[in-house]
């Protein structure tokens, strides 16, 4: 059995948390081997070494697993717990008493497929670059997308030094004004996908991750979860109990691509995806936008002259000159 260190040890036995689990060692509430440890580079090898906390013996095996397939709605933290105080995926999962985590993330503004568990082998495992999981994603864009936005993204772009390209991109839905791609991804770089739209000038009005492999969020509400077993994940992700991929499963959507034919009736309905035009909506912008908009029709009502639109306010108000927000 392989060593780990005694804080990852702590919290796969479902004590607490990592950051938790290094307080409790410094507080001198951790015994390994009848040995006070206070040490955070210490590791233990699960079955050989007895680690107690608090005077009670953990095990890691004492644990039932658990395994949950939750859909994420936007303005939901991936995380554990929040200092701000913003709902987490954990909340919403109602009536689970055991300790669980999420494998993986998706940004606060981003929705879908997640996966919760207790079981920390399986968290490191499932995402592994080595298995080269599929990962489904649909993107709604501001504006129309034409054939050469498309041969950018699939010719993939730079990115802080970074080559970026999806595994494909395709369009499942054309609104006059707003486009629906969908990305499929075998890496999961780091925002890969909104850095993609960033470096191809596409402003992204929703995101959501709708498949890993081929568990996906079908029948899942937003905010809703499912318990499925460790042998139907692995099994639709192609893994088999060793850890080998066995098989190459793939997300089937029922979404037909828009043909190119199909996308001109909406010619000039909408402006062209990468117009500058778009990026006022973009999230670390929009809320300075909208404050200049309104102190601007306040004073067009009182000069009694007809209200600007957006699109014209955007003509004055840059998105260089807007200060940067993290979200």
């Amino acid at each position: 059995m392989k060593s780990i260190r005694l804080q990852k040890f702590i919290a796969d036995c479902g004590v607490t948390s990592r950051r938790k689990a290094e307080v409790l060692m410094t507080e001198g509430r951790v015994v390994v081997n009848e040995q006070v440890v206070t040490e955070l580079g210490t590791k233990v090898t699960p079955g050989k070494d007895i680690v107690q906390v608090d005077g009670a013996v953990i095990d890691r095996d004492a644990n039932d697993k658990l395994y949950i397939l939750l859909n994420k709605p936007r303005a939901i933290m991936s995380t554990v717990s929040d200092p701000e105080g913003r709902r987490t995926v954990i909340d919403l999962c109602k009536g689970i008493h055991t300790r669980i985590y999420p494998v993986g993330r998706l940004d606060y503004l981003s929705e879908g497929l997640m996966i919760l568990t207790n079981d920390g082998d399986f968290a490191n495992s499932i995402l592994h670059p080595r298995y080269e999981v599929t990962k489904v994603y649909e993107v709604k864009v501001f504006g129309q997308v034409n054939e050469n936005i498309l041969h950018k993204i699939r010719d993939g772009v730079k990115s802080k030094g970074e080559e970026l390209k999806p595994l494909s991109v395709r369009v499942i839905k054309q609104l006059p004004t707003k486009t629906w791609l969908e990305f499929r991804l075998v890496e999961g770089k780091n925002r890969e996908i909104r850095r993609i739209c960033e470096e191809c000038d596409l402003t992204i009005d929703k995101l959501r991750r709708v498949a890993i492999g081929n568990l996906s969020i079908d029948g899942i509400q937003p905010g809703c979860f499912q318990i499925v077993n460790k042998s139907e994940i692995l099994r639709r992700i192609g893994v088999d109990k060793s850890g080998k991929k066995v098989e190459e499963t793939e997300y089937v959507s029922h979404k037909k691509s828009i043909s190119k034919k199909r996308r001109m009736k909406f010619r000039g309905k909408g402006l062209v995806a990468d117009r500058k035009e778009y990026q006022i909506f973009r999230k670390e912008t929009y809320n300075d936008v909208v404050k200049v908009i309104k102190e601007r029709d306040e004073r067009i009502r009182a000069e009694k002259i007809a209200p600007v639109s957006p699109m014209e306010a955007s003509q004055t108000t840059t998105v260089q000159e807007a200060p940067s927000k993290k979200y």
